[in-house]
């Protein structure tokens, strides 16, 4: 067969509750323009992010109720423990409640101020704990990802000529480790060759530079590089993961992605001695190294959702609803980044835009927009995330790309809300040239995304189409055509 379809049946179900356009509207002010302030309640399909958003199978639902809550050496835990080095292979496996708190204890041990930590591209929390200890976070996307027009199908790696300069061109003990992202979420969920991680590692161990791997979207990178790395084709995902770590020296990961779980994640290593001192750091921040800040209840969904994360026919479906999205966004002139990923779409805000500039946050008032035609929850990648403001000047510095990300979580949403997404977008592009801008209104030193609060930039040109109809297309209720 042809058709593709979803690899589960459906057994429980949750409500959506739906609202009005002019409902939106007044959420958007009161919300200052950010997304991340507004209730989910509040909001008809979201797509913020697929960190967390998972549904549990029937198998994570039932390891639930066979749970250890016992404090020290539950038996969740070294079920949780041997499936995590089944997978990757590791020796030490340590529990933490999520991603963030695994790049804080693992950077605390390994980074030093002034040091430099090389990656394809660090996400925003990544960025930010290895700046808080006074490090660089060096980012070298590949040439392939700086050419806006690339269709190259692994505009993931890292910059391999560009990281032999740097270690060249540093002094010993000035980079004590590099870190690459896979999936790579802040280059548009674009995909790491194994060829790539394969010259990377060559050329650290050579300089015996600690070599980790971000895990978060493991499962979807092997699926791709079987897909698309002609070497690999006829091998299983679980033998191309085995390889894909088999190059590094240790792991970090939110199982909250290709864990497919709700809370947390785990740092894995072999070296003993690195091994002992995140757990003596773990006892004082996150709670004993055998449970980790998680409850036996997690631990257990964890260890079922690495596996289901690597079932081939899982895969197959996640890539069919990401290409069903991206594939309707563009035959109704959205631009989107391409090839598509498996875990979101990524829509050009700049392009569809051309009239915001990037320092008015194009890719903010493209989420903001969405929100308020349809209820949908998207997550800016752009200036608002990655750009930074001269607090002297107030000028903005700008991001390299100003796109919005269309998360898909696992399991959650069927062909029919990605089409009411996709509808959405059509009604958008009948008006883009009413979008106005924004500004920042207030922001935080550091992850200002995530609180900032914003405000509408009117243009001359928006002045003018507001006057006709802007008061229209505010406060109708929706109306689609398709």
């Amino acid at each position: 067969m042809k058709t593709i379809i979803e690899p589960f049946r459906i057994k429980a179900v949750e409500p959506i509750h739906l609202t009005t356009k002019s409902e939106r509207n007044s959420f958007l002010i009161k919300a200052g323009f950010n997304l991340f302030q507004i209730p989910a309640q509040n909001v008809t399909i979201d797509l913020l992010t697929d960190s967390g958003t998972a549904a549990l199978s029937n198998e994570q639902w039932a390891a639930l109720m066979r749970a250890d809550e016992s404090y020290a050496g539950a038996a969740s835990f070294y079920r949780f423990e041997s499936a995590v080095r089944s997978i990757f292979g590791f020796r030490h496996v340590m529990p933490v409640h999520q991603g963030r708190a695994a790049e804080r204890l693992l950077f605390q041990q390994m980074v030093r101020p002034g040091q430099i930590v090389p990656s394809n591209t660090h996400f925003d929390t990544t960025r930010a704990n290895i700046e808080c200890l006074g490090a660089n976070a060096l980012d070298l996307p590949c040439q392939a990802w700086r050419e806006s027009d690339s269709n190259e199908h692994f505009a993931g790696n890292i910059d391999i000529e560009g990281l032999k300069q740097l270690l060249d061109s540093t002094d010993s003990g000035a980079v004590p480790m590099a870190l690459l992202t896979v999936t790579n979420n802040a280059c548009a969920g674009q995909p790491v060759s194994m060829q790539n991680i394969r010259e990377t590692s060559k050329l650290l161990r050579r300089r015996q530079i600690p070599f980790f791997i971000d895990a978060a979207r493991f499962a979807e990178n092997a699926f791709l590089i079987q897909q698309r790395e002609a070497a690999y084709a006829d091998r299983s995902i679980s033998s191309i993961v085995s390889e894909m770590f088999s190059y590094v020296d240790g792991c970090l990961m939110s199982c909250k992605k290709d864990g497919i779980a709700n809370i947390g994640g785990f740092i894995a290593v072999n070296d003993d001695a690195l091994a002992d001192r995140i757990k003596e750091e773990m006892i004082v921040t996150e709670g004993f190294p055998t449970y980790g800040g998680l409850s036996g209840r997690e631990l257990e969904t964890i260890a079922v959702g690495l596996g289901e994360a690597i079932q081939e026919d899982y895969l197959r479906y996640r890539q069919a609803a990401a290409q069903f999205l991206h594939f309707g966004l563009r035959k109704i002139g959205v631009p989107v980044v391409c090839p598509p990923s498996l875990h979101a779409i990524y829509v050009d805000a700049a392009a569809m835009f051309p009239h915001i500039p990037a320092s008015q946050l194009p890719g903010q008032a493209l989420a903001c927009e969405l929100y308020r035609e349809a209820g949908i929850r998207s997550c800016e990648i752009g200036t608002a995330m990655f750009g930074k403001t001269d607090h002297e000047t107030g000028e903005q510095i700008c991001a390299p790309k100003e796109l919005v990300r269309l998360a898909l979580p696992r399991r959650v949403y069927t062909q029919s809300h990605y089409e009411y997404v996709i509808e959405a977008f059509k009604n958008i592009t009948k008006r883009r040239h009413l979008v106005q801008g924004l500004r920042f209104k207030a922001q935080a030193q550091k992850l200002r995304h995530f609180t900032a609060v914003f405000e509408p930039i009117e243009s001359e040109i928006v002045s003018i189409f507001c006057q006709l109809d802007v008061e229209k297309y505010l406060t109708a209720d929706l109306a689609y055509e398709i």
